[in-house]
């Protein structure tokens, strides 16, 4: 009787400290949210007061302003601002606060919108009256259908449901159809007269935007496209690391930098492939990927001599596969770098970040690092809805 009391008592005393230990855990799972959450409105304020232009609903390239820069971004760094935006709203505890201010972003990024070529898409720079348009890149037009199909995924938006689609059918176009090139097929860079370049970058995200409208349309020519797209990637660029180069021409030269983002995009087509298929070689090749950039750039401080931009897609794709595996390395990785960004790139007069002393605080930049703290501060119960 005395062992079986001693037995309850022992049971107890453990019951108790893994109690203690969980609510520790949540604790302190709470407060970095709360942290985070700050500090994605603190960021998000001061990219408002600084670089937005109300009257026109765009955004400046850079503040302060240098003597002959454009009245106003370029679509990469807009579709970015746009994103921190929408990352905003998805904040379970504020995002209805920015509801109206997605509604600006979605009105603005129109305005790069060129409806005159066939098939239709963004342009890289504002069209007339405000511009002069500019080239076609395809991994911009992708980085806003991304953020267009996160947004209906929120919201049940259907015109950004509509866009997401017309811009999938302009990456399609940008296939490569010459089977005399090296490597054949891919999509290109962008539509430019000197294009000679397939990338990661333009197929992986195609790839991602691919999934996603068969995810939510059942429509099979969004899937067999966008693993013709992953596909490719996986035959033309993918290094013994385990990694993904940058690029190949049209020589046969293949640009072997590894970017950040060119990985999270290949986790997140993964990711979506296990979530449409149930196969779990995509899930394994998923976490393969994850494994080998956590090594990668974890190590000789190579995480930080990328582009914040890189990151915040790198990182935004890795909470898209803890979706499903739950492993927390990935949200560490990620805090441990917004919390030395926050300590040594940002301004506290201003509340912009500033990655160069001598030059000006960039649009593209800053508007990372809100997407990252928005992230940051949503409920994982909330990371399958990322694009």
């Amino acid at each position: 009787m005395v062992g079986r009391r001693l037995w309850y008592l022992g049971l107890a005393l453990v019951v108790a400290v893994v109690s203690v230990a969980y609510s520790s855990s949540d604790t302190d799972a709470r407060s970095g949210q709360e942290k985070n959450l700050r500090r994605a409105i603190a960021s998000y304020d001061a990219m408002q007061r600084y670089l937005y232009l109300p009257d026109v609903k765009l955004y400046k390239e850079q503040y302060p302003e240098q003597p002959g820069q454009n009245p106003y971004s370029y679509v990469w760094p807009f579709s970015q601002a746009m994103a921190a935006t929408i990352d905003l709203a998805g904040i379970r505890k504020i995002g209805a606060q920015y509801k109206d201010d997605v509604g600006d972003r979605l009105e603005g990024v129109e305005l790069y919108w060129n409806n005159t070529t066939t098939p239709p898409g963004y342009d890289s720079y504002v069209r007339p009256p405000l511009g002069w348009g500019g080239d076609k890149f395809y991994d911009d037009n992708e980085w806003i259908a991304l953020e267009q199909v996160q947004w209906y995924r929120m919201t049940g938006d259907q015109q950004a449901l509509a866009r997401a689609k017309q811009v999938f059918d302009l990456v399609v176009y940008g296939w490569d159809n010459d089977p005399t090139h090296p490597c054949p097929g891919g999509v290109f860079w962008t539509q430019a007269s000197w294009s000679r370049d397939r990338n990661t970058v333009s197929n992986a995200p195609g790839a991602e935007l691919g999934l996603h409208l068969y995810e939510i349309t059942g429509d099979r020519y969004y899937f067999d496209w966008a693993k013709r797209m992953y596909d490719w990637v996986n035959t033309c660029l993918l290094a013994p690391n385990g990694l993904y180069w940058d690029h190949i021409d049209l020589a046969g030269n293949i640009e072997k930098t590894q970017w950040s983002y060119n990985q999270g995009t290949m986790i997140g087509a993964s990711v979506l492939l296990y979530r449409i298929t149930g196969d779990s070689q995509y899930l394994r090749r998923a976490e393969a990927i994850a494994d080998a950039a956590l090594e990668y750039y974890g190590g000789a401080g190579r995480l930080y001599r990328q582009d914040p931009p890189f990151n915040a897609i790198f990182f935004k794709n890795l909470l898209l596969l803890e979706s499903i595996n739950h492993d927390k390395r990935y949200r560490k990785m990620m805090q441990d770098y917004a919390d030395e960004m926050w300590r040594s790139a940002r301004d506290p007069e201003t509340g912009l970040f500033v990655f160069e002393a001598t030059k000006p605080t960039s649009l593209l930049y800053h508007a990372a690092m809100v997407q990252i703290y928005a992230t940051l501060a949503w409920s994982p119960q909330d990371y399958d809805l990322m694009a």
